[in-house]
């Protein structure tokens, strides 16, 4: 059954010290996963990664990096139009690709030059070691939080091809009608902290310096 933790209603709009903190917070909700076998934790690049090594470091889990890019607008490269995952599995809002008008052409370029990056990025992360195998596995995605939520939705639609035994979103800090989409289509969404209004991921964390996990 699908299910979304909830936070405290009365919850600071700054909980958590770093994402490694973080990390270790959503560690102990996740507890339940400790030493069970075929459980594997992957962690989104950048910001992702040193949460995720908390959670697996507490649930003795495996752990790889399952890279995403975003698809920004042209012009607005800060505004999400969709994202593309590892496999290359490309999830595009045609809603926000219709209203701001951008061209199938433009889409594409954007599309070539984030596929490059991806590439970039995973041999970076990955020096030569190929992805783990994910199928039949409790996968446990981890980001460092969501805004818009589409980086990990392309992540869960790129990793269902995979056919894992179960999925678990787990982020310290999302808004609360995102979990709910998104509780919708996984097994189990973790999330300590839902703030309203939700401003950006970063408000909920003290320290939320860029994370240098690449050659970038």
């Amino acid at each position: 059954m699908t299910r979304a933790t909830r936070p405290a209603p009365s919850a600071p709009r700054r909980v958590f010290r770093d994402r490694r903190e973080a990390g270790r917070i959503l560690a102990q909700l996740l507890l339940p996963y400790r030493g069970k076998t075929g459980v594997i934790v992957l962690g989104l690049p950048r910001g992702g990664i040193p949460v995720a090594w908390e959670v697996a470091a507490a649930l003795s889990a495996p752990l790889d990096a399952f890279v995403v890019r975003k698809l920004g607008a042209p012009g607005h490269e800060e505004f999400a139009v969709g994202a593309l995952a590892s496999g290359g599995r490309v999830v595009i809002n045609d809603d926000v690709v219709r209203g701001l008008r951008i061209t199938p052409q433009q889409l594409r370029d954007v599309a070539e030059r984030e596929g490059r990056e991806l590439i970039r990025r995973e041999a970076a992360y990955r020096s030569g070691r190929h992805p783990v195998d994910v199928t039949g596995k409790t996968v446990i995605l981890v980001d460092d939080g969501l805004a818009t939520g589409a980086s990990m939705f392309a992540a869960v639609q790129a990793l269902r091809e995979a056919d894992p035994a179960k999925m678990v979103i787990a982020v310290p800090a999302a808004p609360e009608s995102t979990c709910h989409e998104f509780a919708g289509i996984v097994d189990e969404v973790v999330c300590p902290s839902m703030p309203t209004p939700f401003l950006a991921v970063g408000e909920s964390f003290w320290d939320f310096r860029a994370c240098n996990a690449d050659s970038e």
